[in-house]
């Protein structure tokens, strides 16, 4: 029977869009999963979202939505992400589902039998935000959160308490005998202090709002969100259920259990949850690894500072392979790591373009110049050999680092290691001079023996890749004509395949980027500070559907535009709107030249009151919103739609 192995991100909070911190976070895991599946291992990786609190709330409540629809929307968000990015998750857990809220229901009630719950009464600092109170030593300027700078809020609350300090000793005792139960150590170092200095009881239940797991035993308390959150790493696994199978195999019987988090989570996962643990009596069998963010110029990526850079814009511009290689290459291991749009243009020209793109584009087509596509392991003594056999000797070190590197979660050091293959191949042209060569027919078999130095390579380099490159590692073996059985890490061994039959003039793997073109490009995807953004107007109040029904919105085509002879921001509109031609007249000159508009169909508000604007008559109104720079976008309509089709 294979190894298990089984790898969590921490479920997401979903408070809007997920920026590339996030990504980074699952990007990781998924990179890991498929090295694990790449050595053989039974593997299984767990995402979702953390759906329950006060912030979802009051999120929903701003947005007029109920909190289910909020949780349902975002969930949806999150799943067509991951899809996008290729991510091979194999559960994603909703603490919104019932097979989540009925095992924490049921973890409650076992703790609180056990006295490791008790019921009290708390007074304190309490942060929204974060769902945590804070002694008046945490806080910072009297009363802000010391994790995220918000005022708190002083409340009194009956709650009920996890007897945090009954289990600190222990805890430490678990630590000291794991020494790898927490990575990297400064993280753990971290951890020890902070329960050193003394654990107290912490409060694990809300009665001022709803939105959550109610306590079985008191409904009036609703389960505090990280008691909620923490349990569904076994919850999805089927603990306490009718089928705990999974359970038993990845959990209790498992052989390797990884949690992934950023540092900010770090004290949930590595005080309550194992705390958790062990007042229910089970085995904690997880090892932590805590990360660092990705950091803008001026700090955190935050929603609210509006300095953030989504996956999606990245994805669709660069493609799957540059964006996944450079999320986890470029964040140091255990540290923050700062995203700049030159270090993405420069760490894809330079790794994947230029070091291993045209070390692939090259040797190919030095293959086909030299030996017709056809060449084969010939051994014997050269004058080059020294240089090949380094080779050999950089690629077997390489594979053995990478190896180890990737055992620890230090993907970006593995991949930096994997350069050092790559440069090294590059070298192996720099020190034989090919050309030279294939002018001497006397060192035809010295050549050909270069060559399939270069090939055999590139064979294993693009298995190392595999983790990481998705879609190209399968281009290159195609390119290179590797057969499926020289593709995995079964055959990561120098010299295993004896001939190569390449491909003939196939396209680079990587195009080279324009990076100053490119750099300002990403300068543009990125969202705008919050200040410069447009003021979003306020919800006027609610309407009945009778009052829309006044509204007669048609779908009309525009059939001819010309700009307003006495005023420069306004276009003159000809209109079909089924019934007649209308004149309209529209503030869109700014941002629409005449000649565009002729054949669109657009959204005539048709019941219109006719007005006089600067002395042309205008029979309706055009549908336009105001995007983040303040320029005015015109709502199309689909060409399919007859002018008069009544918009409802």
């Amino acid at each position: 029977m294979n190894k298990t192995f089984y790898i969590t991100t921490p479920i997401y909070y979903p408070s809007g869009k997920f920026h590339i911190g996030s990504a980074y976070t699952t990007c990781l895991c998924d990179s890991v999963t498929r090295y694990k599946q790449l050595q053989g291992y039974d593997t299984r990786f767990l995402t979702g979202t953390d759906e329950h609190g006060q912030k979802i709330e009051e999120a929903a409540k701003a947005n007029n939505k109920s909190p289910q629809d909020h949780v349902d929307y975002i969930a949806g968000l999150a799943k067509d992400l991951w899809n996008q990015l290729a991510i091979r998750n194999d559960d994603f857990i909703r603490t919104t589902e019932k097979r989540h809220e009925a095992v924490v229901e049921d973890i409650f009630e076992k703790l609180l039998a056990n006295d490791d719950i008790y019921l009290g009464e708390y007074t304190g600092n309490y942060c929204v935000s974060c769902e945590s109170y804070f002694t008046p030593t945490q806080l910072v300027d009297g009363d802000k959160c010391p994790d995220c700078g918000l005022t708190t809020k002083l409340l009194k609350e009956e709650t009920y308490f996890l007897r945090l300090s009954k289990y600190a000793d222990k805890l430490l005792d678990f630590i000291d005998k794991n020494p790898d139960f927490i990575v990297p150590e400064t993280r753990k170092n971290e951890v020890v202090s902070f329960v050193k200095s003394g654990l107290q009881d912490l409060s694990v239940s809300r009665t001022a709002f709803s939105w959550g797991v109610k306590v079985r035993s008191n409904p009036k308390h609703v389960v505090y969100v990280w008691i909620d959150a923490l349990s569904n790493y076994i919850t999805a696994l089927g603990y306490d259920s009718a089928d705990d199978s999974l359970y038993q195999k990845y959990w209790v019987n498992g052989d390797e259990v990884i949690h992934v988090v950023g540092k900010d989570i770090l004290r949930f996962h590595a005080i309550y949850w194992p705390i958790m643990l062990m007042a229910l009596g089970v085995p904690i069998k997880f090892r932590l690894f805590a990360h660092g963010w990705y950091l803008m110029k001026d700090g955190k990526m935050s929603k609210s500072k509006g300095n953030v850079i989504y996956p999606e814009q990245l994805v669709s511009r660069y493609g799957l392979d540059a964006f996944r290689y450079y999320i986890v290459r470029d964040i140091p291991y255990g540290n923050d790591g700062v995203f700049t749009p030159e270090d993405y243009i420069k760490r894809i020209n330079t790794d994947l373009v230029n070091d291993y793109g045209n070390l692939v584009s090259r040797t190919i087509s030095m293959v086909h110049k030299y030996f017709g596509g056809h060449v084969e392991n010939k051994k014997h003594e050269h004058p080059y050999i020294e240089f090949e056999t380094d080779l050999v000797n950089v690629a077997n070190e390489t594979i053995n680092n990478y190896k180890s590197l990737m055992d620890e979660f230090k993907l970006s050091e593995a991949l930096r290691e994997l350069s050092v293959l790559v440069k090294r191949t590059n070298k192996l042209i720099d020190d034989t001079f090919p050309w030279d060569l294939a002018k001497d027919p006397a060192l035809k078999d010295v050549l050909e023996s270069v060559m399939f130095h270069l090939l055999e390579a590139i064979r294993l380099i693009t298995i190392l890749y595999l983790p990481f490159l998705l879609n190209t590692c399968a281009k290159a073996f195609d390119y290179q004509g590797v057969e499926e059985n020289f593709r995995d890490f079964y055959a990561l061994e120098f010299g295993l395949k004896k001939t190569y039959d390449v491909l003939k003039n196939p396209p680079h793997l990587f195009p080279r980027l324009d990076e100053e073109k490119e750099v300002e490009e990403i300068r543009k995807l990125m969202l705008m500070k919050k200040e410069d953004k447009p003021e979003i107007k306020p919800i006027l109040p609610e309407i009945t559907i009778d009052d829309f029904g006044k509204v007669d919105i048609r779908a009309g085509k525009i059939i001819e535009a010309r700009n307003h002879k006495d005023a420069t921001k306004l276009l003159v509109l000809k209109i079909d709107t089924g019934d007649k031609v209308r004149n309209i007249v529209s503030g869109i000159a700014e941002y629409y030249q005449p000649e565009n508009l002729v054949g669109k169909t657009v959204a005539v508000i048709a019941n219109l009151k006719p007005v006089k604007l600067r002395g042309e008559l205008s029979e309706g109104m055009i549908l336009a919103g105001e995007n983040h720079k303040k320029e005015l976008v015109v709502v199309f309509l689909d060409n399919s739609l007859n002018p008069g089709s009544k918009i409802s």
